[in-house]
């Protein structure tokens, strides 16, 4: 049974600035959880309901576990229809964004992505595609946010998110930067290889701020050949990321 405290402490998590705080996010499902627990995070309590235990992996003595009624998960979970299990991770402490992952790759960078959903199918997308890093600016919906974490589906268990202030990190870069611009050249006629650079994606109205413009050495853009006016921003990430792996398999 979960006492009064345990759910006010869960339910807490619900907000950023208590997860900030407490240095814990929220993930539920047995699939993202069976991820996080083989990944280098660390899990710090699982809350079930029975029959779901037994599908639990590899699961550590370290690892708090406590069985839940419905209704008590229910009370702590961030999901209008919960799925069964619940866990907090800790958030992995910020470390230098080691130099030697930009060999050989194109990284995605992210340019004030605000919509939730978004970011989780990019890092979902980024998982697919072998992209193990991704650069956000400061600007850029949080990684823990619970919609985040659950629309990535256990990828962000892989793919590292970065917060950096874009300006300054750019600034210092030597590598090409490509952008994302409705007039850049088609994405189908540009040749990646195996080059070292940055693809930068922008925010959903407003594009790739000014700011960053100015550090953009190539525009490329998903040429339209319907009616539609746009293109979700993840949508468009997908699109990118298998044009890169395709030319790079040449």
């Amino acid at each position: 049974m979960l006492s009064k405290s345990q759910i006010s402490f869960v339910k807490s998590l619900h907000q950023k600035k208590n997860r900030k705080e407490q240095g814990l996010f929220i993930t539920e499902g047995i699939k993202s959880i069976n991820e996080f627990i083989q990944s280098d995070y660390t899990v710090e309590a699982i809350f079930s309901t029975p029959h779901i235990l037994p599908k639990l992996d590899n699961l550590s003595q370290k690892i708090k576990v406590q069985e839940i009624t419905d209704t008590e998960l229910k009370k702590i979970s961030t999901l209008v229809t919960p799925q069964d299990i619940l866990a907090l991770i800790h958030v992995p402490k910020k470390t230098n964004i080691p130099a030697e992952s930009f060999k050989k790759t194109i990284t995605l960078v992210l340019d004030g992505v605000q919509d939730p959903g978004n970011l989780g199918t990019i890092i979902r997308v980024a998982d697919w595609f072998g992209f193990k890093q991704l650069i956000c600016s400061a600007d850029t919906v949080e990684a823990y946010n619970p919609k985040v974490v659950q629309a990535s589906m256990g990828s962000l268990s892989r793919v590292h998110v970065h917060y950096v202030i874009l300006e300054d990190f750019l600034a210092k870069n030597t590598r090409p930067v490509y952008g994302a611009l409705l007039a850049g050249d088609s994405v189908y006629q540009t040749e990646f290889s195996n080059e070292e650079a940055f693809l930068i994606l922008g925010n959903e109205g407003n594009g790739i701020s000014e700011s960053v413009q100015r550090y953009i050495t190539k525009a490329i853009s998903i040429p339209r050949f319907g009616a539609a006016e746009s293109l979700n921003v993840a949508v468009s990430a997908a699109i990118f990321c298998s044009e890169l792996k395709r030319n790079s398999a040449k």
